[in-house]
């Protein structure tokens, strides 16, 4: 879509079975959750939801004229949101054998360091977009790289397609490369730039984005920092507590600071808009602190599993007497899928491990309901009345091990859900709709 054209003005009706949250679940079984038609019709029109029926009211919503996309069987859902990925690592998905810092130095400082060409940042942008919605996924936050034009690239091709994009400058000053290094007053005066510029344009976001606190120096998180007072509709994403010996560094880094949160904390850096990736190994203290400031742990089982950090403790954070709001996120690419379904698969592995449990109601919350209202954004992840009209439709019998796994006729709608979170991929997404605009996902698998 270029910026030139409108949302749809026509009313659209999307028919299927239509799955949308009302609230967190609390555990299997809990339906009062959720709303579901077994027949609906989402109907949409300038790109919203304006109403969600049944579909034997059909005859009333439509008329002459007016576009019927049928899925009847298939799964309507909100379209995924994924709270933690990064746009310059589309390249790195996969490398061998590394540890958080060695990867870091090894594949991905590597990699950003190509995004200073906006020719190439640009081509980079449209793979990234084409790649996530063929997932499902219609909203995701993103680091950028150290180049301002790489955050200008992918802001501009979501603009243009006409998704909702969360995306930041990632700032760095020290511990990396010179060729993706930048320094405090560049860090503030681009992201600055790139708010004035782009924060609100049509659904266009831009996020605070220090990467961690062993490439940023004090005066660069200051400065992070203060940009953060100055717009408080912004969110802050950056990294917490993911590997052992990156809270050792930190430490050293930072000899005065309590503990790794602490560091942003001190910095003003830490607040219900901040989204703590990983946050594996937290302390006490800091998950208090998290919990008292609303501040949000985001859960990548797969880049965890993968460059072996650890086990993130979702019900001991979600549960205990402190208790933490958490998203879920692919961190493509030391997360391995940009699927959200598979996300979610690993994440219950994750979870079997630590003595928990993660129901498939829950997983569908949290990949969409649950994400909006961890980024702030109360018209995503929902089909009711006033929302973006974007969504995701899914056949959980794509693959003939699915078909035949859901062949026995009693599957209940949770089992369902739960074989597609274990089994599914990109191959389940049937289509995809961006504020109402069907995107075609199935012929770019094909």
């Amino acid at each position: 879509m270029t910026s030139s054209d409108r949302l749809p003005s026509d009313r659209i009706l999307v028919r299927g079975r239509v799955l949308s949250f009302k609230r967190r679940p609390h555990g299997a079984g809990d339906t009062d959750a959720y709303s579901y038609f077994e027949d609906g019709v989402v109907v949409i029109e300038a790109g919203r939801v304006i109403e969600v029926a049944e579909g034997g009211e059909i005859d009333r919503l439509g008329g002459e004229g007016i576009v019927l996309h049928d899925f009847s069987g298939k799964l309507i859902l909100p379209g995924f949101i994924d709270t933690h990925i990064h746009f310059p690592q589309t390249q790195v998905i996969a490398s061998y054998g590394e540890q958080l810092l060695e990867w870091l130095t090894r594949y991905t400082f590597p990699a950003e360091s190509r995004y200073g060409d906006p020719v190439f940042a640009a081509a980079q942008a449209r793979f990234f977009i084409d790649e996530v919605l063929r997932n499902g996924t219609t909203t995701a936050v993103c680091y950028g790289s150290m180049h301002k034009g790489s955050a200008e690239a992918l802001l501009a091709e979501s603009e243009r397609r006409g998704t909702a994009m969360f995306v930041g400058k990632t700032a760095m000053d020290r511990n990396a490369p010179p060729d993706v290094l930048d320094n405090a007053q560049s860090a503030h005066d681009d992201t600055e730039a790139l708010i004035s510029a782009w924060h609100g344009r049509g659904r266009q976001k831009v996020v605070i984005t220090p990467r961690f606190a062993i490439t940023s120096t004090p005066a660069q998180l200051e400065a992070l920092g203060s940009l953060a007072q100055a717009h408080p509709d912004c969110l802050v994403q950056t990294h917490l507590s993911e590997n052992l010996e990156e809270i050792a560094t930190v430490g050293r880094l930072f000899p005065d600071r309590a503990d790794y949160l602490d560091v942003y904390d001190h910095y003003g850096l830490v607040g219900p808009k901040s989204l703590m990736g990983h946050s594996i190994h937290l302390t006490p203290r800091e998950i208090r602190r998290m919990s008292d400031s609303g501040a949000v742990a985001v859960f990548c089982p797969t880049s965890n599993l993968f460059i072996g950090s650890g086990l993130f403790d979702y019900k001991g954070l979600e549960g205990g007497e402190h208790p933490v709001r958490i998203a879920l996120a692919t961190d493509v690419g030391g997360g391995t899928s940009y699927s959200m379904l598979a996300t979610a698969a690993e994440a219950y592995k994750v979870m079997q491990l630590k003595g928990q449990k993660l129901s498939a109601i829950e997983a569908f919350h949290l990949m969409t309901r649950g994400n909006a209202e961890a980024i702030g954004e109360p018209d995503l992840g929902r089909i009711a009345a006033g929302a973006h009209a974007d969504l995701v439709v899914l056949d959980s019998t794509a693959t003939p091990a699915m078909a035949h796994r859901l062949a026995m006729g009693s599957s209940s709608l949770e089992e369902e859900l739960f074989v597609l979170m274990t089994l599914g991929s990109e191959r389940n997404v049937c289509e995809v709709f961006v504020g109402g605009r069907p995107q075609g996902v199935q012929k770019a698998i094909a």
